[in-house]
């Protein structure tokens, strides 16, 4: 009978176990980087959506509010409001105290 040929276990070859080994290792350990990157990013980018959906719903209330007064009919206790709130006018006999003690 014919002897069997052993493989020889001393070889090298380029596929060899320990070079796959590092190459999963390597594969398993940029995936899971990439997963805690993309979970901080998805959390970041939670935390922008719940601020721009809180800025949203300011502005719809804004809307809502001009909304109101447009189709009231007296528009002059609306541009008597911003004129004196928000442009800081008065009325000519007005007189205005600041409390400067807060500087």
């Amino acid at each position: 009978m014919p002897k069997k040929k052993k493989k020889n276990a001393g070889k090298k070859s380029l596929f060899n176990r320990g070079l796959v080994r590092l190459a999963a290792a390597s594969v398993i350990i940029g995936c899971g980087a990439l997963i805690v990157t993309t979970e901080r990013d998805c959390s970041e980018k939670e935390k922008e959506l719940s601020k721009i959906q809180a800025e949203i719903d300011a502005y719809e209330a804004e809307n809502t509010e001009l909304q109101r007064v447009l189709e009231s009919d007296d528009i002059s206790d609306y541009m008597e409001k911003v004129a004196v709130e928000e442009r800081g006018y008065a009325y000519p006999d007005e007189r205005r105290f600041y409390d400067k003690s807060r500087d």
